[in-house]
């Protein structure tokens, strides 16, 4: 039988292409375009991260006559202020994972939906927990639910990538790298735990840990950067002529 003309293939390659477009059209566990989720989870992650100001627009200054009044009244807004701020930077680490995720994620079935879908209810109830840790610090409950709400978002977001590997919903990415990439994600997970764990103590402040998650990543993934395949051919990405996609990206 002769070989199909016309691919763009050289001689080498038309096996790996083939299994590739198997994998991409016919896995029956990731048979969607990636596409529409990643949008939704960014309008959903940005809704959130600005109905957090709100709850420093619901704290009083009092009536200040002086500018004297007005610092003081401004200084007593330190906690809120905190809350505000530290919210608002790990709902940006939390969407700078998941745009990582989905640089590589192509293919989405139900499983993973779903757990994207609740990841996302998690996500959108960051500003209550965090304006219950500016109102009511001085309770136990008020300092342990805006930690107990990031932990269990930020374990959802290691979850989705553990479901994308095992489901094969990643084409382009080695299979060595995305267990690198797994591990580096659970330095989020690791910090935010012990942010959890101290915030009967000391509430969000144990959110400072964060800091450290930049070296934690780097000691978990145990390499700089994840390295593709090599493209197949050197035309570009091309079009999956079944749904119109650009290969790679779903």
């Amino acid at each position: 039988m002769g070989r199909p003309v016309g691919t763009g293939l050289s001689a080498d390659r038309p096996h790996r292409y083939a299994v590739r477009m198997i994998r991409r059209r016919s896995h029956p566990e990731a048979s969607l375009s990636a596409r529409r989720t990643e949008a939704f989870t960014d309008g959903v992650f940005a809704i959130a991260a600005t109905l957090l100001v709100l709850g420093l627009t619901d704290q009083s200054l009092g009536s200040p006559r002086t500018d004297e009044d007005l610092t003081v009244a401004l200084l007593g807004l330190a906690h809120p202020v905190f809350s505000f701020v530290i919210s608002f930077l790990i709902l940006c680490v939390m969407w700078m994972t998941h745009v990582r995720q989905f640089e590589w994620i192509v293919r989405i079935d139900d499983a993973g939906m779903w757990i994207n879908s609740v990841r996302l209810l998690l996500v959108v109830l960051v500003p209550f927990t965090s304006s219950l840790d500016t109102t009511h610090s001085d309770l136990l409950l008020g300092r342990v639910l805006l930690p107990v709400n990031f932990f269990l978002a930020i374990v959802l977001g290691w979850l989705q990538w553990v479901w994308a590997v095992r489901s094969r919903a990643i084409v382009d990415l080695a299979p060595d790298d995305a267990r690198r990439l797994g591990r580096a994600s659970l330095s989020a997970v690791i910090l935010s735990a012990i942010a959890m764990v101290l915030s009967p103590l000391i509430g969000s402040i144990g959110f400072a840990i964060f800091v450290f998650d930049g070296l934690l990543t780097r000691l978990l993934r145990g390499a700089d950067d994840p390295v593709s395949p090599p493209p197949l051919d050197a035309e570009g990405p091309r079009r999956d002529s079944a749904d119109g996609d650009v290969e790679g990206r779903g």
